[in-house]
């Protein structure tokens, strides 16, 4: 089966656009949508979205820090879940595509490529820890949140991740997988803002996965991520894509942020197309 095609945005920062109705141009028959799309207090991030399932397969979905502004994560992830469920009843009766809500998730796109996804957070340093809690405004505007809590919450995406790396690739060894987050994975060069390389909160954007598992897994043909506000296209030493393909702020735009660019995930095999969701 040949690769599958995704159009792959992140950090399209619709709540500081003068209205959610932003233009995508479909170039592909799958969009994944990594975080920081709008705030899920506005009812017209979910209009934009199911603008989306009009015109493609699937819709991928992730929440970035700043979806759940002016409310909570557990009340950010209701409101998701519930708009799930209608689009889900409005399937049945309609030709939309399908809504897939990453939140620890994983889907089969078919027999040999199957989609991981959370948000990720991140492992914030002890030593940076007073500074992304002030500075971030995640620690200002998100209802119930400090910085031990986004530690915590990076932990059990990252055990998540590594429990199902490690699970498929021993039960079945012919996936490739594609993982989808907001927050960054790697402090390689090539994924970094030069700017920002020795920054002084940076663990509060990125992660150093290098020795765990889903790093390092022959599996994993392809990492996808949002949130640093800078993109980049490149083969890392193991042999996977790492992607990042990020708009920022209106007024701001990223300058390699390319709307219609197509991301092939998989390599070619010979399978039947099944499509199967598990949460």
């Amino acid at each position: 089966m040949p690769p599958v095609p995704f159009q792959i945005l992140s950090d399209l920062h619709l709540e500081t656009h003068p209205s959610y109705d932003f233009p995508i141009k479909q170039t592909a028959p799958y969009l994944a949508l990594l975080g920081d799309i709008g705030h899920v207090a506005d009812d017209s991030l979910f209009g934009f979205l199911e603008k989306q399932l009009r015109r493609y397969w699937i819709v991928f979905f992730l929440l970035g820090n700043h979806e759940p502004t002016h409310t909570s994560w557990p009340v950010a992830k209701s409101r998701v879940r519930d708009f799930s469920e209608r689009m889900e009843q409005l399937r049945s009766r309609s030709t939309i595509g399908r809504f897939v809500f990453l939140d620890q998730t994983r889907y089969d796109i078919n027999d040999t490529v199957t989609i991981l996804g959370c948000t990720l957070f991140s492992r914030v340093l002890p030593e940076q820890a007073l500074a992304v809690g002030s500075r971030f405004v995640d620690f200002k505007q998100i209802q119930n949140w400090v910085v031990e809590n986004h530690v915590d919450a990076h932990l059990s995406d990252l055990k998540w991740l590594n429990a199902q790396v490690s699970e498929i690739s021993r039960t079945e060894p012919q996936r490739q997988i594609a993982i989808f987050t907001h927050y960054s994975p790697t402090f390689d060069a090539r994924a970094v803002d030069e700017r920002h390389t020795d920054s002084p909160v940076r663990s509060g954007f990125a992660t150093d996965l290098q020795t765990e598992e889903c790093w390092k897994s022959q599996s994993v043909v392809l990492w996808a991520f949002g949130h640093t506000h800078f993109s980049c296209d490149f083969v890392d030493d193991l042999g996977k894509n790492i992607v990042a393909n990020q708009k920022g702020y209106h007024g701001s735009r990223e300058e390699a942020f390319e709307m219609k660019k197509v991301f092939l995930v998989g390599r070619h095999a010979e399978s039947d197309v099944t499509e199967q969701v598990s949460i």
